[in-house]
């Protein structure tokens, strides 16, 4: 890992540092309000500007979120940006549609089968619910974007795997770009293979929620390959 050595870094960097280890010391979580300016300066030995100057570092990384007038929090998924990989600034849309199911091919299928291994009763919960949502909302024609990206994602947490989450953005990226893509329209694959999914993970069979994943991509890219002819 190539860390910049201390001297090289600027003192709100350091502070900024600083205050990260005070949040995983205290345990604060997603929503948690962070101690006030004076309180932090103290704590960390500071002057007060350069505190301030740290949380706007904290906020650009998405840590926390600075709410004028209230204080500063934690930010709901700290450290995980809107676009980490830069994805708005690739211009060949239909490349990074093909790219990024490419990735979810070496990805999703292994991801389905950990959290078919791993899933606890609550996650099977969600994950059936969300399967439910998604169907419903494709049988009304409602937009069932926002629902089939907190379906994979509700996947990617149960795997219990703590680098899977991070690796979410691959996935959630893609998705709308898809639906977008295929004009969102009613399909019986979608709904059957998103189910299989969800009852092979509540089965906890890895094999076979690894397979469902597979069908599940395959049909993606079939109904892509179709629109781009």
């Amino acid at each position: 890992m190539m860390n910049l050595s201390s001297e090289e870094k600027s003192l709100p960097q350091k502070i900024s540092e600083d205050i990260i280890e005070l949040i995983l010391e205290e345990n604060l979580q997603p929503g948690d309000k962070l101690p006030n300016e004076t309180i932090l300066s103290e704590r960390l030995n500071a002057g007060r500007s350069s505190v301030r100057e740290a949380m706007k570092l904290l906020a650009s990384r998405n840590i926390v979120t600075i709410r004028q007038g209230s204080g500063t929090y934690i930010a709901s998924s700290p450290g995980m940006v809107e676009d980490p990989l830069g994805f708005t600034f690739i211009g060949n849309k239909q490349k990074l549609i093909n790219d990024l199911l490419e990735v979810r091919f070496l990805l999703e299928p292994s991801i389905a089968a950990m959290a078919a291994t791993h899933a606890d009763e609550k996650d099977i919960k969600k994950i059936t619910a969300l399967c439910d949502e998604v169907e419903k909302l494709l049988k009304t024609h409602k937009d069932h974007t926002q629902k089939d990206i907190e379906f994979h994602t509700a996947i990617a947490m149960s795997s219990k795997n703590v680098v899977v989450p991070r690796l979410i953005p691959v996935i959630n990226s893609s998705i709308p770009l898809f639906v977008e893509t295929t004009g969102g329209t009613l399909h019986d694959e979608t709904i059957e293979t998103h189910r299989e999914i969800a009852d092979a993970i509540a089965s906890h069979d890895p094999l076979r929620a690894q397979d469902a994943m597979y069908l599940h991509l395959v049909y993606n890219r079939k109904r892509i390959q179709m629109i781009e002819k």
